[in-house]
């Protein structure tokens, strides 16, 4: 989608919502004063989103050179880099608004759900580190310790996303307040890794109607299992690989200003 497109797509959802700078999405822990805002909240959606959909490595250059400069015409008003970065937060509460009202997909039966971590900066910088503070969290998975989130994603056998969410990084994949908000509108067969096991997971989302399948552990007995279970299992290393991609081309992870962005999970 060009820019336009995305610009149309998220300003009507914005005036169909009635969203706008008036909405007190996100409360300021900081009292500030009221300033008049140039740019419109559809406008501050549109370039966070466009950023994950060109070439830039880095968020700071993508707005100094393609919005501030190769952009202008189409954001005559475009603010200041640091007084962009604070009109961000309420603009990508609205992007995540927008993905879980008009971007999912819909549960077949058959979901996998799985879960990436989202560095928030680099170890040794964690004292230092002020945007997320007491919101990030120290975490550990399979490569290691983190500082950050952890993206929690749920697709149906189309590869479409069903739900997604993103608690801090010391909170466990089978916490049951992830859990339950993500297999909400799910039945049927869920299909996940080793992280996922839990014998009491198993029953509460069995009592909803939802059979947790996961791969079993080295020192666990085998059970049998249906070989289609078998077959849809191994299809699981899909949503692995999407999560991958994201990362790499869309660089789906926290931003160098330090904001986190769900951008190219939309178009």
């Amino acid at each position: 989608m060009d820019l336009t497109e995305i610009f149309c797509a998220i300003d009507d959802y914005c005036t169909q919502q009635k969203i706008n700078w008036n909405v007190k999405i996100l409360s300021p822990v900081v009292r500030k004063r009221n300033r008049k805002f140039q740019l419109s909240l559809s406008e501050v959606a549109t370039i966070v989103v466009y950023f994950h959909l060109s070439h830039y490595r880095e968020f700071k250059n993508y707005y100094l050179i393609e919005i501030k400069k190769n952009l202008k015409s189409e954001f005559p008003k475009a603010v200041s880099y640091n007084r962009f970065v604070e009109l961000m937060p309420n603009a990508l509460c609205v992007i995540a608004s927008f993905l879980s009202n008009t971007r999912m997909g819909k549960c077949s039966g058959i979901s996998f759900i799985d879960s990436t971590i989202l560095k928030v900066c680099d170890n040794r910088r964690i004292h230092s580190h002020k945007v997320f503070k007491n919101i990030a969290q120290r975490g550990k998975s399979s490569t290691g310790w983190f500082y950050g989130f952890k993206l929690h994603l749920v697709i149906n056998d189309r590869g479409e996303i069903l739900s997604f969410m993103k608690p801090p990084g010391n909170v466990d994949d089978r916490n049951s307040k992830v859990i339950f908000p993500l297999v909400k509108n799910i039945y049927d067969k869920l299909f996940g890794d080793r992280g996922y096991i839990s014998q009491s997971l198993f029953e509460s989302l069995y009592e909803k109607g939802i059979q947790l399948i996961t791969k079993l552990k080295k020192n666990m007995k085998n059970k049998l299992m249906p070989l289609v279970d078998k077959i849809l299992l191994r299809k699981e290393l899909s949503l692995n690989r999407l999560m991958m991609n994201l990362k790499i081309s869309a660089r789906f992870n926290i931003l160098d200003i330090g904001v986190f962005a769900i951008g190219p999970l939309i178009f």
